[in-house]
């Protein structure tokens, strides 16, 4: 750097001197420094338009598996593809596993569910996505795995749910006593079909 005591031409010379040898990093630096803010800036317009896409993408999706359109197949694979890592994957996968299970393509509706057990950044939506293939396992008669499948469940908002998966676990291997006690635990914690579980239980107090 310049020293300060210097006379003004000597300061000149200084600078000269100090530019000659550092003038080209410099230079580097502010090149760097400005690619740096731009590189950034060009990469969150990019961001932003892929999310306005992906956006676009599944509100077409959502529109296609309502009037159950057969396009929503591949619609529904191409936000997978072109939006993998975003939550518009994740519902896309959720959507798709739907469209197959309706389709009676099983494996295929699993296999989508158990991507999204797989990928999904959000536990809420991990569980959304258990819960719907432990039931597909149960009504496939494979009791043991949808109960291990369940069993792997967090403590979560979802917690009634899982307390009636239970339930319907416990009422196949005919333990109606179990039954009862997952039913009532799926009411106190909010199930979400509340009506659904209390008829399965007025079902087991009448068969008594």
């Amino acid at each position: 750097m310049v020293d300060v005591n210097l006379s003004e031409e000597e300061q000149v010379e200084a600078l000269k001197k100090w530019w000659k040898e550092n003038g080209k990093s410099v230079a580097a630096g502010i090149i760097i420094g400005l690619g740096g803010v731009f590189g950034w800036q060009y990469w969150s317009q990019y961001q932003q338009e892929m999310a306005e896409q992906a956006s676009l993408q599944f509100e077409q999706l959502t529109q296609s598996v309502a009037a159950n359109s057969p396009v929503a197949v591949g619609q529904a694979e191409n936000i997978i593809a072109s939006h993998q890592s975003s939550a518009y994957a994740v519902f896309a996968a959720l959507n798709l596993a739907k469209v197959k299970y309706q389709q009676g393509d099983i494996t295929g509706a699993k296999g989508q569910l158990q991507w999204v057990i797989d990928n999904a950044d959000d536990p809420s939506l991990q569980q959304i996505a258990r819960l719907r293939q432990a039931r597909i396992i149960l009504n496939e008669g494979q009791v043991d795995e949808a109960a291990a499948l369940i069993a792997q469940a967090p403590v979560d908002n979802y917690r009634g749910d899982v307390a009636e998966l239970r339930g319907d676990i416990a009422l196949k291997r005919g333990d109606k006593t179990a039954a009862k006690t997952s039913y009532k635990e799926a009411i106190e914690y909010k199930v979400s079909n509340n009506a659904l579980v209390q008829m399965k239980l007025d079902d087991l107090a009448a068969a008594e």
